[in-house]
């Protein structure tokens, strides 16, 4: 009688060690979720300082909306159409057009391109790049981050 019970003891361990096993790597497999409302502060490499939120939604889409105190001046930022992909491992890309403020009458028109990981599934992190869509002027490169916004 003792053996049996220490069998069936030992057989519901194994069970649950390969359960947990089990799922513990599913729950690795799976990647964070894009979709959201993602609040993003850009650091170009002049040290000049952006700000935007990212509406992702599904199939690649999103909006763009710039978060710059002096919109206020001109009225209501609009949102711009953005798309976005995920990439191996924790790796997304999100762009679209933008227009920042340059001073108090220009702006400087072109397109956004987000290229960062998720380093928890509230925060990605990485590099971006303004395209400008006027001139011969170089693009412009730095960092970003971007938290998930709460609802």
């Amino acid at each position: 009688m003792g053996l049996e019970k220490n069998v069936k003891a030992a057989q519901a361990l194994i069970l649950t060690l390969i359960v947990n096993t089990c799922c513990s790597v599913m729950a690795e497999a799976q990647s964070p979720n894009l979709i959201g409302r993602w609040n993003a502060e850009i650091t170009f490499a002049n040290e000049e300082h952006r700000a935007l939120r990212f509406d992702a939604q599904g199939e690649g889409k999103g909006t763009f909306l710039l978060l710059d105190p002096k919109l206020k001046v001109w009225g209501p930022a609009t949102s711009s159409e953005a798309k976005w992909t995920r990439s191996e491992g924790n790796s997304v890309t999100f762009s679209g057009p933008v227009e920042f403020l340059i001073g108090n009458v220009g702006r400087d028109a072109g397109t956004l391109t987000f290229k960062g990981k998720f380093e928890t599934s509230d925060l990605i992190t990485g590099e971006v790049e303004f395209s400008p869509l006027v001139g011969e002027r170089p693009s412009k490169h730095g960092t970003f981050k971007a938290v998930r916004a709460g609802e």
